[in-house]
């Protein structure tokens, strides 16, 4: 089951890497990838709840910062770890509607 997941670093998850179509995977197999994904998926609020306070914490640095160079350092960090948050964000919803699959 572990290799129809693949850890993202990027991200701090572990994503579905499917390489078949859905209906071509046994009904018990489909139910197991489901069960991962939620508990994965579950895992998603509690990230980006920590990288937000990794956020916050940078822009306090950035408002007490008067290097030039680490101060656009702090802002490339920051715009990262947004960009990071918007994308668990995308992969929470995007498949929000395959776990509720699970209860159909």
């Amino acid at each position: 089951m572990s290799e129809l997941f693949v850890f993202d670093e990027r991200l701090g998850i572990a994503l579905p890497s499917l390489n078949q179509d859905w209906d071509e995977y046994e009904h018990d197999v489909q139910q197991q990838i489901l069960l991962q994904w939620e508990n994965i998926r579950g895992s998603i609020p509690d990230r980006i709840r920590d990288l937000e306070s990794i956020i916050n914490q940078k822009q306090d640095a950035l408002s007490n910062e008067n290097n030039f160079s680490r101060s656009c350092e702090l802002n490339t960090e920051i715009a990262e770890m947004a960009s990071i948050i918007n994308d668990l964000w995308l992969w929470y919803r995007t498949n929000q509607h395959i776990s509720s699959k699970r209860h159909t």
